[in-house]
């Protein structure tokens, strides 16, 4: 393999892991997975969600949001269109981001939703990709209320959620 290989090689897998980590953060915040949301930033990671959501170290907006999520009774994050750029052990990316959430009121629901993108700085340490600085860049926000359930929910917001058996069968079985 050529050096030119070997460095696009390199790169690809900064790229996948960048992406593997957005998605883990996600998938955090929507199942409380405090530890997973841990794991997205280094120790000494900033976000900036603007001065009256949150300025701080990253693991502290996920206590914060994971409380927040306690008073819910639905949410989803989703995570779309992602460019990475990667330079050695450093990596921008700009991800689009999409939150709904619902909160239980008096006859139904009040559902708020939130587009926008996540503008991270990423860092390789000991092997591992995570945020080093996020900035949230809101574009519009809306809220609905109140709203009805339509269908009843499967899921769960920790790890009795059934993907978490789904990922233990897998790795059971190798």
């Amino acid at each position: 393999m050529s050096g030119t290989e070997a460095q696009t090689l390199a790169e690809l897998a900064a790229r996948e892991a960048i992406r593997q980590q957005l998605h883990n953060y996600c998938r955090a915040m929507d199942r409380r997975d405090d530890e997973l949301g841990y794991a997205v930033w280094h120790e000494d990671g900033t976000a900036d969600y603007g001065a009256s959501v949150f300025q701080g170290a990253g693991r502290d907006f996920v206590d914060q949001v994971s409380r927040n999520h306690l008073r819910r009774s639905a949410h989803s994050h989703q995570i779309a269109t992602i460019g990475i750029e990667v330079r050695g052990d450093r990596a921008a990316s700009e991800s689009y981001v999409t939150v709904r959430l619902r909160t239980a009121v008096a006859g139904g629901f009040t559902e708020e939703l939130y587009v926008g993108r996540y503008l991270d700085r990423w860092s390789r340490r000991d092997g591992r990709w995570a945020v080093d600085h996020r900035v949230w860049v809101l574009e519009f926000d809306e809220q609905d209320r109140p709203a009805t359930a339509r269908l009843p929910g499967g899921g769960s917001r920790d790890t009795a959620d059934p993907s978490y058996e789904l990922f233990r069968g897998l790795r059971a079985d190798t």
